[in-house]
């Protein structure tokens, strides 16, 4: 993820709780930046709290472990954007959506792809089969 993004170069590397935080220090350490994250905030969405700041057109690139829906890292944009900042790309390390999921025009990389249906609680053919979910 960090060679992949390297030619952009952002100055933070951000991530949403839970998943983004280890790959936002551990992609800032390579690439010699620093790694903060967007916690769920009071009124929705994400906010960057305890301290983490971005300066005005501050360059950040967003990582999360696993996109599905896009919400968190969404929410991370958004936080990054009201805090000052600008988005320059976003990595993943698997991306679930089948490709579906991306960022308008930022810059996007996934280090795997996963073609993983999924379904509605109300949709699930298992389910309406009645198999019992089981863990081995």
């Amino acid at each position: 993820m960090a060679e992949a993004m390297r030619a952009i170069n952002p100055e933070t590397i951000a991530g949403p709780t839970t998943g983004g935080i280890l790959l936002a220090y551990e992609v800032g350490r390579q690439l010699g930046r620093r790694g903060i994250f967007a916690e769920r905030a009071p009124e929705g969405g994400r906010a960057f709290q305890r301290d983490f700041h971005l300066t005005s057109g501050e360059r950040v690139l967003v990582v999360d472990d696993v996109l599905t829906s896009g919400a968190s890292v969404r929410d991370t944009i958004d936080a990054v954007q009201a805090a000052g900042g600008v988005v320059v790309g976003v990595a993943v390390m698997v991306d679930r959506s089948s490709g579906a999921v991306r960022f308008g025009d930022i810059p996007f990389f996934a280090a795997t792809e996963v073609d993983m249906q999924t379904f509605a609680a109300d949709a699930c053919p298992l389910c309406a089969r009645g198999v019992p979910l089981t863990i081995t």
